[in-house]
């Protein structure tokens, strides 16, 4: 970013793991960094370090609109925006409400857009700004029991590319993060709703099986440090012209690379080996 003016930078679902660790590292950076999440208490820490967070529900928009009126009267917009907040819905397709699975696309997809709806005016005026819209390898792949959350990762690969196309045009970079298996509190709000659509009925021996294997994948370790995803944001925030997408975590390269060259019987048996 080659602004006159410090840039500022707005991550949301900055209350914990990934979102917390981009905060710290930008800040070290010396941007002017916001933070948004529900728990604004979780943000403390950030503040101390000279955060300005703020209480943020993404699929609230008189509270999305409240946090970008607050950046444009205090420091002129949002210059670097980070689509962080998410969450992983889990659970058979059939056993899910369309009112739950609404909700899904709602957070990871629908609030998100509107922020970015919100941010874009300041951005074409100056002609410059970029847009992190943090995905998933699992925007690329599959996995049972996770159709409603690995829609709305596709979803938003495919939205980040059409946007980017539009915005080249106004200097604004789209870029894409793709993270693997990171140490966050995914899991563990994945597995208990899971267990309630899905635990009992015609899909229970699939759910003990996913369950038996995240189990042992956190008990082994789980995933990576979210440092490896902060670096790449690091990289997309200080290159001149960021690259599309990057990708990295725990399992990325592999189900990645597998995904790309295999066909879909035989990722689908790739897939299901592991949860047998």
């Amino acid at each position: 970013m080659t602004n006159t003016h410090t840039n500022v930078a707005l991550i949301t679902g900055a209350s914990s793991g990934m979102g917390k660790d981009f905060a710290k590292a930008l800040l070290k950076e010396g941007l002017v960094v916001y933070t948004a999440a529900r728990r604004q208490e979780k943000m403390s820490d950030l503040e101390q370090l000279g955060a300005i967070p703020m209480k943020m529900d993404i699929t609230n928009r008189e509270e999305v609109d409240a946090v970008v009126d607050k950046i444009e009267s205090d420091h002129g917009g949002v210059d670097i925006l980070i689509n962080n907040a998410g969450f992983g819905m889990y659970g058979a397709m059939e056993e899910t409400t369309i009112e739950d699975a609404r909700y899904q696309f709602e957070v990871n997809l629908f609030g998100l857009a509107y922020l970015t709806q919100r941010t874009l005016p300041n951005m074409r005026k100056k002609r410059a700004g970029k847009i992190i819209n943090v995905t998933s390898i699992g925007g690329k792949i599959y996995t049972p029991l996770g159709s409603w959350y690995h829609a709305t990762k596709h979803a938003l690969e495919g939205w980040s590319d059409c946007l980017r196309l539009e915005l080249s045009q106004f200097g604004i970079d789209v870029v894409i993060i793709e993270p693997g298996a990171i140490q966050t509190e995914f899991g563990d709000v994945m597995t208990e709703p899971m267990i309630e659509r899905s635990g009992k009925g015609p899909y229970s021996d699939l759910t003990a099986s996913i369950v038996k294997l995240q189990k042992a994948e956190y008990e082994g370790g789980g995933g990576s440090d979210p440092k490896v995803i902060t670096d790449l944001i690091l990289k997309a925030v200080r290159a001149r012209k960021p690259k599309t997408r990057y990708a990295a975590g725990k399992y990325s390269s592999l189900l990645l690379f597998t995904r790309r060259w295999l066909s879909d019987r035989g990722f689908d048996r790739l897939v299901m080996s592991m949860v047998k």
